[in-house]
């Protein structure tokens, strides 16, 4: 989907950008591990069982990293349509050598290459979906049933918008109060740090619409899995014997 306002390559495929990116990412990922993990625990596969998943918008692999620790015998191919993060996650991913591979997507195009396979038996996503404007998500969800094996499921682990300023102001309010720096933080960006935030909100819309996306797509046992004030995990199931719409 043509997006004449998109900024996602000015960020994403930026070596500088990345790097950037890359050196805070100790910081966040001690905050966003155990709901990676969480995530990773909803998946209905048994610790020892042999699986394959797709990781869409994989980045360096963060999530995947999840999954592969709490499922030792399970596989994934990562979605990725920038070569500056693929080659960040190749390094961060060296211990996992023979049980990933890279794969090239733009989540922004409709157009699935050959090598992402149909009936995967679960896909996740994290922290990338959110970069969409809502009609794309609206076709990814539906694309995304396509591609599940029948009894498939998918979950989505992003950032959500209150809908109500009250509410808005109620999350930075404990934000903050969680996080002393976090106010600092807002009023010192870098350049670069603020253009990354303008490209990291400006398509973030409120929780209801995406379930209903995954509704209207055709999922099961749609829930909210997860949330913590702005971000939340949720996702849903492809029904059982169900072909291909």
């Amino acid at each position: 989907m043509a997006d004449a306002t998109n900024t996602n390559d000015d960020v994403w495929k930026s070596d500088r950008m990345v790097a950037n990116w890359v050196a805070g990412t100790g910081a966040r990922e001690r905050h966003r591990s155990r709901h990676r993990r969480l995530m990773a625990d909803l998946l209905p596969f048994d610790r020892d069982e042999p699986f394959t998943f797709v990781d869409l918008g994989a980045g360096t692999g963060a999530a995947t990293r999840a999954v592969l620790d709490a499922f030792p015998r399970a596989s994934a191919i990562l979605a990725e349509y920038s070569a500056q993060m693929a080659a960040e996650g190749g390094r961060a991913l060296s211990s996992y050598e023979g049980r990933y591979r890279y794969v090239d997507f733009d989540l922004a195009q409709g157009d699935w290459p050959a090598d992402l396979p149909t009936g995967a038996p679960a896909m996740i996503s994290s922290l990338c979906v959110h970069h969409l404007p809502d009609e794309r998500k609206r076709a990814l969800f539906a694309e995304i049933w396509d591609h599940l094996a029948p009894g498939g499921w998918y979950f989505n682990y992003d950032p959500v918008a209150a809908g109500d300023p009250v509410v808005e102001a109620a999350w930075l309010r404990a934000g903050d109060r969680q996080d002393p720096d976090a106010e600092a933080s807002r009023r010192n960006r870098s350049p670069d740090e603020q253009q990354r935030h303008e490209n990291h909100v400006r398509y973030i819309i409120p929780l209801a619409p995406q379930l209903a996306f995954l509704e209207e797509a055709g999922f099961e046992a749609i829930d909210v899995y997860w949330k913590q004030l702005d971000h939340v995990i949720y996702g849903g199931r492809r029904p059982s014997g169900r072909a291909s719409g």
